[in-house]
């Protein structure tokens, strides 16, 4: 195949948005070989983990990988966290499979969602630890792009996030029955990973 067929929608130094990873910095753009194929990937830096994944530019679009949204966009995603929606389901392992979901889409109003809902949830009852750690990845990439939509710092960002939170409307009235974690080892030990991304260790 043609390298130069392959289109590429993004730019060495734009900065992008990996649902799985965050926020990254596009750093080259490079054909190499791979059994025996020519492949082009965007070489992807990512600043918080200071880790540089390879990823070929035909699965970009498929992974999620897309823009930083505008400084309205950003602004609109910060506004939705407090306001009213509807309660997310009371099985803990369907709601973290929605959720999940929702995160793969990539969608900062999706990213949005999904903080806004297990904040609420939390301050219900303590979520299950899978959950807990999505709500984090899901709040830190929030966090991160709209830092960088609107040239903010990032502790400006998490405080104005806090204050959204802390607004939020839900018409869940009462404490969930107990949820069944049964299944957690099943879950733990298959769709963590949401991405088949190579990454290139950083020295």
């Amino acid at each position: 195949m043609n390298m130069e067929s392959i289109p590429t929608e993004f730019q060495i130094d734009q900065r992008i948005v990996y649902p799985s990873q965050g926020v990254g910095k596009i750093k080259a753009i490079e054909d190499r070989n791979f059994k025996g194929a020519q492949i082009r990937y965007y070489i992807i830096y990512f600043e918080v983990s200071d880790m540089t994944s390879m990823i070929p530019v035909e699965k970009a679009h498929d992974l999620g990988i897309r823009p930083i949204v505008s400084p309205e966009e950003a602004e609109r995603a910060l506004n939705s966290i407090s306001e009213k929606y509807d309660p997310m389901p009371s099985d803990w392992k369907l709601r973290y499979q929605l959720n999940l979901d929702l995160l793969k889409k990539g969608c900062i109003m999706d990213i949005a969602s999904i903080v806004r809902s297990l904040y609420h949830r939390s301050q219900i009852k303590e979520l299950p630890i899978m959950e807990r750690k999505l709500y984090d990845s899901a709040k830190k990439l929030m966090e991160d792009e709209i830092a960088f939509s609107l040239n903010k710092n990032h502790e400006d960002i998490e405080r104005m996030l806090f204050e959204q939170l802390e607004g939020t409307v839900s018409d869940e009235e009462s404490v969930a029955p107990e949820e069944d974690l049964s299944d957690l080892d099943e879950i733990i030990n298959g769709e963590d990973d949401i991405d088949t991304a190579e990454e290139i260790p950083h020295e």
